[in-house]
């Protein structure tokens, strides 16, 4: 009897469906059939939004610091400038998967996603899609004027439409990406300053163009092996072993041209001991600490990378402020 019972309970422990991982945030707050049109604009994963927010953050505290713009009125245009990352970063992501749908179904890391699994269709998503572009240049043209307004225009709908394409076709993808990644910069840059100062633009997208280079390879570094196996192309495997020097070099590069602009923008000493001193000592850190071969590494990189943008940015702003908040902040928020 007891050996009967024994072998029941074993059995019904070997048959028993396994659990199903808990839902992200805000997942678990929306019906199912709404939550694969979260999940298309990667709602559960924040670190996209946030990265494509900090050239717009970075583009308007360095004209705040310019045009000496009160801290009330700086607060109402950061804000614009989350929104507006939020609609780039969501229609981003849904084209990317309108075109990579059936890479992406190759792919272990990104066979769930919804049109990957077929929890989408593609109608429904280019639908989805232009939605979202409406909004956005609704948003953009009650936000910004004249050349700003064009600026952004172009950042939402060639510049995004075009980086999956490139996959297909070069090596490169990533420098593609650098330059629609940070096109926020001027955005926001214009919209303040009403006027283009080369100089400082070439520096400041250098500087970022380089940061995405970096991060971008870091996260296509998870994926090698199943792009190899599905003809897509990247930087992370055109580098091969040269990519831990090469990324070094990126880095190197970024914070230089962080300098740069700060010279240019005639910034003073706090800014670069601390702005420029500090995302120094963060690439520093996440060369250090990442492990290029193992994927779980390469996305908690990736994710740091949202963390360094409070260093270069807000610090610009918030010196006129109080100093010591911005040294608590450098050494304590951003090595977790």
């Amino acid at each position: 009897m007891g050996r009967s019972f024994s072998t029941e309970t074993t059995l019904l422990i070997a048959h028993k469906a396994p659990s199903k991982p808990a839902l992200k945030f805000p997942l678990g707050l929306v019906p199912e059939h709404v939550r694969p049109y979260l999940e298309l604009i990667r709602l559960e994963k924040p670190t996209g939004t946030i990265l494509m927010f900090w050239p717009f953050a970075y583009g308007l505290t360095m004209a705040t610091y310019h045009v000496g713009l009160p801290l009330s009125r700086y607060s109402a245009e950061l804000a614009k400038c989350l929104f507006a990352a939020f609609i780039l970063r969501s229609s981003a992501c849904t084209v990317n998967d309108i075109f990579d749908r059936k890479v992406d179904a190759g792919v272990e890391r990104t066979k769930n996603r919804p049109l990957a699994s077929g929890r989408i269709s593609v109608l429904a998503a280019t639908i989805y899609l232009f939605v979202q572009y409406i909004i956005g240049v609704a948003f953009f043209y009650l936000t910004v004027r004249g050349l700003a307004l064009w600026v952004a225009l172009f950042q939402l709908l060639p510049l995004f439409a075009i980086y999956p394409l490139l996959k297909r076709v070069t090596h490169w993808p990533q420098a593609w990406l650098g330059f629609a990644m940070n096109f926020g910069f001027i955005t926001a840059w214009v919209s303040l300053t009403g006027h283009l100062d080369v100089p400082l633009l070439s520096a400041a997208m250098a500087g970022c163009w380089c940061w995405t280079m970096l991060y971008d390879t870091i996260y296509a570094c998870q994926d090698i092996k199943d792009d190899v196996k599905m003809g897509v192309r990247s930087t992370a495997i055109l580098f091969g072993s040269w990519i831990r020097p090469l990324l070094m070099l990126c880095g190197s590069i970024l914070v230089t041209m962080l300098g740069v602009a700060g010279h240019v923008n005639g910034q003073g000493l706090p800014y670069f001991l601390l702005s420029v001193g500090g995302t120094a000592a963060h690439l520093a850190w996440q060369f250090m600490t990442v492990d290029l071969e193992v994927p779980s590494s390469c996305w908690e990189n990736f994710k740091r990378n949202g963390h360094l943008g409070w260093i270069r940015d807000f610090i610009i702003i918030v010196l006129n402020v109080d100093n010591w908040f911005i040294v608590y902040i450098s050494f304590v928020l951003f090595f977790p």
